[in-house]
């Protein structure tokens, strides 16, 4: 069945802070946990959003009547997800909440915790599928020359440079970027080693402009903020600790100012970067390897984006359109 059973005894009042649970779903939900972390592999991340979800579930069924785990129903998910929505759930925390519902009902039906799986009649909720922020190839020249312009604002205008530089070059995410060490980059393979999503590792190549500004950042900056406790880290921020996703986002938007771009941040440069790369006649399974998507669905939003583009670009210059 996979997974390890639950631990001990449960009086049910936990979950969360001061938050009333059916008996037996704490340790239900710590096993349930594990398994996702150590059987699964899901990341640090997911089994966090995991948690608060499932806590956020089990209070609702313990404030519904629900006195032990094995009378949890499809009628308390539902009514769950309708009080959400009610409180202002957009669509995609809806979907993660109701897919993280049915993991933990579908796990618990297995290991016997369940008597049958409540989530298994629980309609899937659907993402809304909004096209992502692109910048236009000249607006991606904007950003990356004023981050060029930054460099001679000292280290950290050297730092932001190579970063705007490398998020465009890799389209990878930003937290790939700021988790990744000095002995990730292979300057002979023109490369950045990045653990995604799963703690999947991929290899992300390096374009010959992000190459200089991370060789500038490397030789100028960094051994200007690097202290004797600094880690390995291939970026630092000013106290010479890793960079943080906020500081690393706080950055982007601060160049973005300088040329003149509002709503770019980092996820950007990345849906631009894969969206480029498709229009320059990339095949969509190399845009998902270069991305780590696990499957080419998530990749295909942004063929989407690219016909999207090009029929904005008919209308305005077709004299028929």
């Amino acid at each position: 069945m996979g997974g390890h059973g639950p631990r001990g005894g449960d009086d049910g009042r936990h979950a969360g802070a001061g938050v009333d649970v059916p008996a037996g779903g704490d340790a239900a939900l710590e096993a349930f946990l594990r398994w996702l972390q150590w059987e699964r592999g899901r990341s640090r991340a997911t089994v966090r959003a995991y948690r608060s979800d499932v806590s956020s579930l089990l209070g609702h069924a313990a404030a519904q009547g629900c006195a032990g785990l094995r009378d949890l129903s499809t009628a308390h998910l539902r009514t769950w997800l309708a009080e959400g929505q009610r409180a202002g759930w957009s669509r995609s925390t809806t979907a993660r909440r109701s897919a993280a519902a049915r993991s933990f009902t579908a796990w618990s039906a297995r290991q016997g915790l369940l008597p049958r799986d409540p989530g298994g009649r629980l309609a899937s909720a659907r993402r809304a599928r909004h096209l992502p922020r692109v910048l236009e190839a000249a607006e991606a020249r904007r950003l990356c020359e004023a981050a060029e312009a930054r460099a001679d604002a000292g280290p950290l205008g050297l730092r932001d440079h190579a970063l705007v530089e490398l998020l465009y070059a890799t389209g990878a995410r930003v937290g790939e970027v700021v988790g990744a060490d000095l002995a990730d980059v292979d300057r002979g393979r023109r490369s950045l080693l990045v653990t995604g999503k799963g703690d999947k590792q991929r290899v992300v190549p390096l374009g010959l402009p992000a190459l200089r500004a991370l060789d500038a950042w490397l030789t100028r900056g960094r051994p200007a903020v690097a202290g004797p406790r600094s880690p390995d880290a291939l970026f630092l921020g000013a106290r010479g600790g890793r960079l943080d996703q906020r500081q690393a986002r706080s950055a982007v938007t601060r160049v973005a100012r300088a040329a003149g771009l509002d709503d770019v941040h980092p996820h950007a440069l990345r849906h631009s970067a894969a969206t480029h790369v498709l229009d320059g006649g990339a095949d969509l399974t190399s845009v998902q390897e270069l991305l780590g998507h696990a499957t080419l669905t998530t990749t295909e939003i942004y063929t989407h984006v690219s016909q999207a583009r090009l029929l904005a670009a008919y209308h305005r210059a077709h004299p028929r359109a």
